[in-house]
C-alpha cells in the first residue's frame, strides 16, 4: 500500500457526496483517486467537482486497478454483490452501503467472500457513530442503567408519495423502509443490547407510488413504506421498532424524526438524531432530562473532525470513513463489518417472513 490509502468511489450520487467525499478530505491518511458511475453526465460533473484523476463507467476497471487500495460502494442494492465480489477478488478493501444485498443470502455471501480474501470490510451503518448513540452504549455497558430490559426506536420521515425509482421494487431493492431505514435501528439495537433471539414483524404499503415526480405513470411499488417488529433479545430484554417514510408533518428539512431508547432496571437513556450531541438521561427514579454528551464521546479517538463545527446531525457521519481507513492502516477488522450488515439483514428478512406467515421467527446466529 502507498503512503496513503487510495480510495475509489463506485456510485457518485448524493450519499457519496454527502457522507464519504468530505470524510476522505478530512483524513490525511486517505486519498480519493478514482470514481465510477454509469451516468456519464454525473460522472463528468463529479470528476470536476471532486478533482479526481480517474473516472470510468465500468466498475470492473476499478476492481482490476492495482493502484486502488479500497472501494466505497454507493450503488443500488441489487448491484452491491457483483461489485463487491469483483473488488475483493482483486484484494481491495470494501465499504458498502446498506443493505448489503437484496436478501440475507447475498449479504452473507459478501461477508464470506471478504473474509476468504482477507480484506477489510465495512457496512455503512452511520448511526453507530452518532455521539449520543456512542454515549448511550457506554451507559449500557458500564451498568449505569442497571439491567437492560427494553429497547425502543422510532424513525419517521415525510417523503413524497411519488416513485422511488429502483428503490420501490423488491427485485432491485429487496425491501422498502425495512431495508432502507429500520435496518439501521436493528443494527444499533444489537450493538446496545446483544443478539436478537426471535422476532414478530409486520410491514405495510400505504401508497402505490405509480407516478413519477414529473407526473409520468410507472409500475407500482411492491415494497413496504412502513415496517415494525417486536423482538426478544438473548438476554431476555425486549425491543420495539417502527419506521415509515410517509408520516405527515415529520419532514423537518429532510431530517425527519428519530428517537431510540434503552430502559434498564435503574435508569433510561435516549438518543435523538436531530440533536446528536446531547442525550436524554433519567437515573435512580429521576425524570429524563437533556444532558450534553461528554467530550470523549463526541468523535472517535484520533478523528480529525471538529465535533463543534458543522451541522451535528451531518458531521458525525464522517467518522465512518475514519474507522474504515483506521482498520486498513492498523490491519484489523472494521466495525461494523459485513458480518454486522449480514446479521441485520438476517433479522430484517425474518421480519418479512413473520409478516408473511403471521408467526414469530427465530433468528439463529450463523457466524
Amino acid at each position: 500500500m502507498a503512503d496513503r490509502v487510495r480510495i475509489a468511489i463506485i456510485g457518485a450520487g448524493k450519499v457519496a457526496d454527502f457522507h464519504h467525499v468530505p470524510a476522505i478530505r478530512l483524513d490525511s491518511r486517505a486519498e480519493l483517486v478514482a470514481i465510477c458511475d454509469p451516468d456519464e453526465k454525473l460522472l463528468a460533473a463529479r470528476k470536476s467537482e471532486w478533482n479526481v484523476a480517474k473516472a470510468t463507467t465500468d466498475y470492473n476497471e476499478i476492481a482490476r486497478d492495482e493502484s486502488i487500495d479500497a472501494v466505497i460502494v454507493c450503488t443500488p442494492n441489487f448491484t452491491h454483490l457483483p461489485i463487491t465480489l469483483a473488488c475483493v477478488e482483486h484484494g481491495q478493501h470494501v465499504m458498502a452501503e446498506k443493505p448489503l444485498g437484496v436478501t440475507y443470502g447475498e449479504a452473507k455471501q459478501m461477508y464470506e467472500a471478504a473474509r476468504a480474501h482477507r480484506v477489510r470490510h465495512m457496512t455503512a451503518f452511520t448511526y453507530r457513530f452518532a455521539p449520543s448513540m456512542r454515549y448511550v452504549k457506554h451507559l449500557v455497558a458500564s451498568g449505569a442503567l442497571g439491567e437492560p430490559r427494553h429497547f425502543r426506536s422510532q424513525r419517521f420521515l415525510d417523503w413524497p408519495e411519488t416513485s422511488w425509482g429502483w428503490r420501490q421494487y423488491k427485485k432491485l431493492a429487496g425491501a422498502g423502509d425495512l431495508y432502507d431505514m429500520t435496518i439501521h435501528r436493528i443494527d444499533f439495537a444489537e450493538d446496545l443490547m446483544g443478539p436478537v433471539k426471535t422476532v414478530c414483524g409486520a410491514v405495510a404499503r400505504f401508497c402505490p407510488r405509480d407516478v413519477t415526480a414529473d407526473g409520468k405513470k410507472c409500475e407500482p411499488s411492491d415494497v413496504d413504506d412502513w415496517s415494525s417488529l417486536i423482538g426478544v433479545f438473548e438476554n431476555a430484554a425486549v425491543g420495539v421498532w417502527e419506521g415509515s417514510t410517509l408520516m405527515k408533518g415529520y419532514h423537518n428539512d429532510g431530517v425527519g424524526y428519530e428517537w431510540a431508547e434503552v430502559n434498564g432496571s435503574t435508569g433510561s437513556a435516549a438518543y435523538q438524531l436531530t440533536d446528536p450531541n446531547t442525550v436524554m438521561v433519567g437515573l435512580d427514579g429521576k425524570p429524563m432530562q437533556k444532558e450534553k454528551v461528554p467530550d470523549e464521546f463526541l468523535k472517535l479517538p484520533g478523528s480529525p473532525r471538529d465535533p463543534h463545527n458543522g451541522k451535528p446531525s451531518t458531521v458525525f457521519r464522517y467518522d465512518l470513513m475514519w474507522e474504515f481507513v483506521s482498520a486498513i492502516v492498523e490491519g484489523r477488522d472494521a466495525v461494523p463489518g459485513f458480518d454486522h450488515g449480514a446479521r441485520a439483514q438476517q433479522i430484517a428478512d425474518a421480519v418479512l417472513a413473520s409478516n408473511d406467515s403471521r408467526r414469530w421467527i427465530d433468528v439463529p446466529q450463523e457466524f
